[in-house]
């Protein structure tokens, strides 16, 4: 329901455009790891996922299971809370594990966190967490790195401001711009895991700014929804990474 409603909603409030590096690939059982940079972003991941036919599990902060509506939303779907600095904080990764292992695709956030500055600019991925290794090296799993960008321009500052420029949004219409790239196994230690995937994931949001010179393909229209089972691949391309 979430994915359904997110690819109703966000292009009333933006321009979505999705793009995908040549050999990207979406099979049953990936990570989807994606740089966050305000409260608005998970929607815009949501929608750009099920425009390429994908609905993930996602890891979110715990306390939006506390939310009336969202958090019953929330267990339907499967998703999957993060319960921070709480004897809990173990079993998330469990349960994305068990969610990789039935074949769906689970998306988190590796800075586990929004930058704390009130503008609207752009800004890399900051410093990841242990979290995506460690879930990628107990199974085994690729990661598929995605960058986004705009989101700050639809919602970021503080609170009065933040819901200001929801507001404004449909008027403004600011680009919302994905960028899927290809997927890339995790390899090393902890450390040198988390560095090659925020690598990854700086590379796929480069490309989303416009500030990387790599050909990628268009999404132009939805994708029909695949079943688990099938590999979730993107269409065909109008031009490739080379």
């Amino acid at each position: 329901m979430l994915s359904r409603t997110a690819a109703a909603l966000v292009p009333l409030f933006g321009r979505l455009t999705v793009t995908l590096d040549g050999d990207a690939e979406l099979a049953p059982g990936s990570i989807v790891a994606a740089n966050h940079t305000s409260l608005s972003d998970p929607a815009i991941v949501l929608a750009a996922l099920r425009r390429v036919g994908v609905e993930p599990v996602v890891m979110a902060a715990a306390g939006l299971w506390r939310v009336p509506l969202l958090g019953r939303a929330l267990t339907r779907g499967g998703h999957v809370p993060v319960h921070r600095a709480d004897p809990r904080a173990a079993r998330c990764l469990e349960d994305a594990a068990a969610a990789l292992n039935r074949g769906r695709l689970v998306l988190i956030y590796g800075e586990g966190g929004i930058p704390d500055f009130e503008s609207a600019t752009e800004t890399p991925p900051h410093r990841f967490r242990s979290g995506l290794a460690r879930l990628a090296a107990a199974t085994g799993a690729p990661v598929v790195p995605l960058g986004q960008a705009g989101a700050r321009r639809l919602m970021s500052g503080g609170g009065p401001r933040q819901f200001a420029n929801l507001a404004s949004a449909p008027l403004r219409r600011p680009h919302l711009r994905v960028h899927i790239g290809a997927p890339v196994r995790l390899t090393g230690d902890l450390p040198t895991a988390t560095a090659q995937a925020r690598r990854a994931v700086m590379a796929a949001w480069l490309t989303a700014t416009g500030r990387a010179d790599e050909p990628s393909r268009l999404v132009m229209t939805p994708s029909p929804l695949r079943p688990a089972t099938a590999p979730r691949s993107a269409p065909a391309a109008s031009s490739r990474r080379t």
